[in-house]
């Protein structure tokens, strides 16, 4: 009876050892992926109502649309925190307790800019939501 040459042995055990690898890589990252989370807040709704002699309130209407809970942590106008203003306030105050969006919920954001808070009639800001895993979500509210 005639063995399997050693070139051809080690060719299948190679061959074995591949499929192996690839099997467990395919079942760690279907493990890992069940366990992570993705974040994901939807700019719903954002919209200012007031003046310039009474100040303007912006609303702001987040979803959650991931698959794992957002944490706010701050909100910026014009690239600049809003609690940085004169005169701005925000509710609620995510600066001071972080508030967290539970996947498939929603919040209702509202920021109050007062009229000596350096902001002008027809002037458009910038507003991102931070989150404290990093993420920044924008949008663009034009004052009337």
């Amino acid at each position: 009876m005639k063995a399997i040459s050693p070139v051809i042995a080690t060719v299948i055990i190679v061959a074995v050892a591949i499929a192996i690898s690839i099997a467990v890589a395919l079942w760690i990252t279907g493990m890992t992926s069940s366990f992570t989370g993705v974040e994901k807040l939807e700019i719903v709704n954002a919209y200012a109502t007031g003046n310039a002699a009474n100040g303007w309130t912006v609303t702001i209407s987040v979803k959650n649309t991931g698959t794992k809970p957002a944490t706010i942590d701050n909100i910026f106008i014009n690239n600049k925190p809003y609690q940085d203003y004169t005169n701005v306030t925000a509710n609620p105050d995510v600066a001071t307790t972080s508030v967290t969006v539970d996947a498939g919920g929603s919040l209702q954001i509202t920021l109050t800019i007062g009229n000596n808070s350096g902001f002008s009639s027809g002037q458009t800001i910038s507003i991102v939501i931070h989150t404290a895993s990093g993420g920044q979500y924008p949008a663009t509210v034009t004052l009337p």
